[in-house]
């Protein structure tokens, strides 16, 4: 018998592949294969300064989901340049940590990160980026992320 968990995140997953957010997709096989792992592939949104480039998202869902958020970072060869996408695939957002609800999503998760990007105006790597790389934890949730910054 499915957790309540795994019946949510089944009910995601086929939300996802039949409404999948602007540029996204879901890699179906895989999540298929491991209900706790899921790849969404990301297209850089018409008209910004992503357009035409194209990431990899990895949510990785906990049994406590979705009491508990999942982890979200970029993976892959290309991890977006901006400021609060750091070059090791973490992302400050808060939604993803402090703010999260029970009543987000991975549809509402994957909208708010092409927001993100959507509105960035100038490509680069958050200041501190060098020094979080060298002692951040390999799990974005275990960081402790000041959030100063919301006009990116």
């Amino acid at each position: 018998m499915a957790s309540p968990s795994q019946k949510r995140l089944q009910r995601e997953l086929k939300l996802m592949q039949s409404e999948p957010p602007p540029g996204m997709t879901v890699d179906h096989e895989e999540a298929m294969q491991d209900l706790t792992r899921w790849i969404i592939n990301v297209e850089g949104a018409p008209g910004t300064l992503y357009e035409g480039e194209h990431f990899q998202l990895q949510f990785k869902f906990g049994s406590r989901y979705p009491f508990d958020s999942p982890q979200v970072m970029f993976t892959g060869q290309n991890i977006p340049i901006h400021p609060h996408v750091y070059s090791n695939g973490h992302i400050c957002l808060s939604i993803l940590t402090d703010d999260w609800s029970p009543a987000l999503s991975v549809q509402a998760v994957c909208l708010s990160i092409v927001s993100m990007l959507s509105s960035c105006k100038e490509k680069k790597r958050p200041l501190d980026n060098t020094f979080y790389i060298k002692t951040c934890h390999k799990n974005p949730k275990k960081t402790k992320w000041w959030y100063h910054d919301d006009e990116v």
